[in-house]
């Protein structure tokens, strides 16, 4: 564990936190790596908490406590030294992040945290809330789940309640026979969550942000596609009807609104034939699917992330150039090195991020490619061929 900056004494009275203060952020994974490198941008220092001595934010951080996500003595050492927490994880100790949130602010607040870490909760409260999603049970035993997809018919998906993420910790049902495999997830965790599938004509996902005071800052659609779980590639603008875009960005400022969101959150959707909009999941920090806003807007969604939990006033969303991006996961398991970076950036629109991560293992998140374009199709051809052209091999 390294020594951190001590927190300034005194905040300033408007509640606003200029450049020099802290902020602390639970998790130090590539979303904490992009964070932290436009937090310092602005001038803020920062302290990450993660247990990965070589997690990608430690790399750009001020401080780096090396300690465990539940651990409640790093949670207090990490509120003694920021003026203000926030998370690139949502899946982190409610308790520790609430002691947290009683010596400090904490950004987005741990009840919002509270809703979205949790399958059947998030869920819940949508349908609460009168958001449309697809129908969905808990089952909590092999007999409820039998019953659960005898109500829902096939195909569906089971799922885990509780810490699953790119395709993680599910199991998709196209007949009885695939039973087994979903009960083997378990029940350890509580019930597990049971969606029907349903026949989408694309997915879809809409960025927004919300500060203390309410204002709301929304980003254009974007069209999303998705391998085995795992985002895979994005275009924006998504293209679509004036009246389905204005419909997905209005559910999205509204289930922010009803969190009492602080922060970023990312609402993926999915569009079905006749144009409704269905709420799949929501992630209460920046998000994969908003990394084109980099190179594209003219607030990326981390800049913007620093403006909320900080008190400022919100950036402009606006899309400056149609863009796409393709993640770069991993194939090989141990140290690898990317080859082919001088044929993907022979195209001057094309960006690269890499994420600083010492270990690969087949299908880890390990960067990026961004790329401009005269449309978004154009974009998409772009990041796609500057994608293929990359490889990670061994090291």
């Amino acid at each position: 564990m390294t020594r951190a900056p001590a927190r300034d004494a005194a905040r300033p009275p408007t509640g606003v936190l200029g450049p020099g203060a802290a902020i602390g952020v639970v998790g130090g994974g590539q979303l904490g790596r992009m964070l932290a490198l436009d937090a310092r941008r602005m001038g803020y220092r920062v302290v990450v908490l993660d247990p990965a001595a070589d997690a990608p934010a430690g790399a750009v951080a001020d401080a780096h406590l090396v300690a465990a996500f539940d651990d409640p003595d790093a949670h207090a050492a990490l509120a003694a030294r920021a003026d203000v927490v926030t998370f690139e994880v949502e899946h982190v100790d409610l308790d520790a992040a609430r002691a947290v949130a009683a010596r400090c602010p904490v950004r987005p607040h741990p009840a919002t945290l509270a809703v979205c870490q949790h399958r059947s909760r998030e869920k819940t409260f949508l349908a609460r809330h009168g958001f449309p999603v697809a129908p969905w049970r808990e089952a909590g035993s092999p007999a409820a789940l039998e019953d659960a997809i005898a109500a829902l018919g096939l195909p569906c998906l089971v799922k885990i309640p509780y810490a699953g993420y790119d395709g993680r910790g599910q199991v998709r049902i196209e007949r009885a026979d695939d039973l087994p495999a979903a009960a083997a997830l378990g029940f350890a965790r509580g019930p597990l969550v049971v969606e029907r599938v349903v026949p989408f004509v694309t997915e879809l996902a809409v960025l927004v942000a919300r500060g203390a005071d309410g204002a709301v800052a929304t980003y254009p659609v974007a069209r999303t596609t998705h391998r085995d779980g795992i985002l895979h590639e994005v275009s924006v603008p998504a293209e679509l009807p004036d009246a389905v875009a204005a419909r997905a960005q209005g559910l999205a400022e509204s289930i922010a609104s009803a969190l009492d969101l602080v922060g970023v959150l990312a609402v993926e959707l999915f569009l079905l034939e006749r144009g409704e909009v269905l709420v799949n999941e929501l992630a209460p920090r920046p998000h994969n699917s908003g990394h084109y806003t980099i190179e594209a807007c003219a607030t990326s969604q981390f800049a913007q992330h620093v403006r909320t939990v900080c008190g400022l006033p919100l950036g402009a969303t606006d899309l400056l150039r149609p863009a796409a991006m393709v993640n770069l996961l991993g194939e090989h398991r141990g140290r690898v090195r990317l080859t082919g970076v001088e044929d993907a950036l022979a195209d001057p629109l094309v960006s690269l991020h890499v994420y600083g991560k010492a270990e690969s293992w087949p299908r880890r998140k390990l960067g990026h490619v961004t790329a401009l374009g005269a449309s978004a199709a154009d974009a998409l051809r772009r990041a796609r061929a500057a994608a293929a052209a990359l490889r990670w091999e061994p090291a």
